[in-house]
């Protein structure tokens, strides 16, 4: 199990403590910095780019705060494992924020073993309280093995959907709260991140009503994916319709017969024109869907669910804001 193996990567990390100082154990494809230049820089971890590129906008120009990006490399939140000296990142740094979900589970164990007590920690559903939603399974969608089980009468534990940062109107909350941990343990500079967090909460608003206005006037209110669906936020908040292969944190690659025909009859009852798909996807749902069409003619369009962000991506000038101005330009497609 995951949480059994960073206990054990805890273990050997306690004894090699002495080899790092601050969040700093730089590596060629991320942002932190050589321990020597970093001891006494103010260290903020993430676990996505999402949360990095808030906390980039928060700090603005400071160059004592040194921002480290876990998943740099394109990994999927779902499936990644920390190493030691993720932990160990963890371990001591300033500011620790992460998603919370299921897919964090292992962040417990990470945080006992934290060397710095007056660490702030920001949890993104925590955040959020009320307005995280549950994960659910709509009609046609494939429901994973133990939702199928709980079916059949066995208790199922909640799950909530990880997915918050795809909703502009959530990203304004956690912006703030990002915030606030940072001005805890940077009070000297705390007027200049609620500056600097108040100008980016303008920007995230203005897209929001950007989003809001293009769904208004838009000939169709449905999305359909034939792939995962981390969406679940973004269609809330305007009022979309969804259809989709799987739920968001699924590990499902192949949809059944059943699912395949469901949604290509959608796509026939309401005469759309577009199947979605995410990021990194082989589109063979998607296009097997098409072909179960009366048309057939459907085109693929692809949003980004921003879960395979890389470093590589950030250097050469992707933002938070600009994959979700992306995104508003494709949904805008498929729905006219």
């Amino acid at each position: 199990m995951k949480t059994n193996k960073i206990i054990a990567m805890l273990a050997a990390t306690t004894l090699g403590v002495s080899v790092f100082t601050g969040c700093g154990a730089s590596t060629d494809n991320n942002s932190s910095v050589n321990n020597t230049t970093s001891e006494n820089k103010i260290s903020v971890v993430t676990t996505i780019f999402p949360e990095y590129d808030w906390v980039r906008e928060i700090v603005g120009d400071n160059d004592n705060v040194e921002i480290t990006m876990l998943l740099d490399n394109g990994v999927d939140l779902h499936n990644y494992q920390p190493t030691a000296e993720d932990i160990m990142k963890i371990a001591t740094c300033d500011v620790f924020v992460y998603v919370g979900g299921e897919s964090d589970e292992w962040v417990e164990d990470a945080l006992s073993e934290a060397t710095n007590k007056d660490m702030q920690v920001v949890n993104l559903l925590e955040s959020l309280g009320e307005s995280v939603k549950e994960e659910e399974v709509v009609e046609g969608m494939m429901a994973e093995e133990e939702e199928a089980e709980a079916e059949e009468g066995e208790e199922e534990e909640v799950e909530y959907d990880e997915h918050v940062w795809l909703s502009l109107k959530n990203a304004q909350v956690l912006v703030d709260a990002i915030e606030q941990a940072i001005a805890t343990v940077d009070a000297d500079n705390a007027d200049t991140y609620a500056a600097n967090a108040s100008a980016y909460i303008d920007e995230l608003a203005a897209l929001d009503e950007k989003y809001q206005a293009t769904i208004d006037e838009a000939s169709v209110k449905t999305v359909l994916f034939g792939d995962r669906f981390p969406f679940r936020y973004l269609v809330d908040d305007y009022g979309l319709d969804y259809y989709a292969a799987f739920v968001g944190c699924s590990a499902e690659t192949e949809a059944s017969f059943e699912t395949v025909t469901f949604l290509a009859g959608k796509v026939d009852e309401f005469n759309l024109n577009t199947v979605f798909t995410i990021e990194n996807s082989d589109q063979k749902i998607a296009k097997t869907i098409i072909e179960n069409t009366a048309a057939k003619d459907a085109q693929i369009l692809t949003l980004d669910s921003l879960q395979s962000t890389t470093m590589d991506d950030v250097n050469a000038g992707v933002t938070y804001l600009s994959v979700m101005e992306g995104n508003l330009d494709i949904l805008s497609q498929g729905l006219n």
